[in-house]
């Protein structure tokens, strides 16, 4: 199916360090990217999860662009930045909030193409949202984004995306025995 990739973030450090009342810290360089270098089992290029044993299967996360619309339709907000909420990638077009394992062990398997091949990933568990969106988006935005904070994806082959349109497949055996639709 076809989706768009609104956006790709990669970074070297963890801005949500301390407590939330003293802010975020400060990125060395900007976290957008227009492309991305995926690295199966380790994850992104120059991403602070990249090659973490603890993060193996959630180093690199997922996000719905409608789902960061909703909650600022809901709080009253102007459209949040995606890259604010430090997902790897954000897209839209496709709820990616049902790809993820229910009661744990692994999601669906799905790959990303925007034009240099196909991406393998395999969904784990919810990358549930920490109480720093309510410092980076607008105060409620905590509560307003559980259950759709997005999917925490380990890498299963490498390759490179990029912002822009791209193909989403499902794994074809995973999705017929579910309730998604290729």
């Amino acid at each position: 199916m076809q989706i768009e990739i609104v956006a790709l973030v990669a970074s070297p450090v963890h801005a949500f360090e301390g407590r939330p009342a003293d802010g975020p810290r400060p990125d060395p360089e900007d976290p957008r990217r227009e492309r991305i270098e995926v690295r199966a089992g380790l994850g992104v290029v120059g991403d602070r999860y990249h090659g973490c044993a603890a993060h193996r299967l959630a180093s690199v996360t997922l996000l719905a662009a409608e789902s960061l619309d909703a909650v600022a339709a809901e709080l009253g907000s102007a459209a949040f930045d995606p890259v604010l909420v430090r997902r790897t990638i954000v897209t839209r077009g496709f709820p990616v909030d049902e790809l993820a394992a229910p009661r744990g062990g692994a999601g669906a398997e799905f790959s990303l193409d925007t034009g240099d091949g196909p991406v393998r990933f395999r969904a784990h568990r919810p990358a549930n949202p920490c109480r720093w969106m309510d410092v980076v988006l607008a105060p409620g935005a905590f509560e307003a984004l559980r259950g759709r904070g997005g999917v925490r994806c380990e890498p299963l082959s490498d390759g490179t995306l990029r912002a822009g349109p791209a193909t989403l497949e499902l794994r074809t055996q995973w999705a017929a025995s579910s309730q998604l639709r290729p």
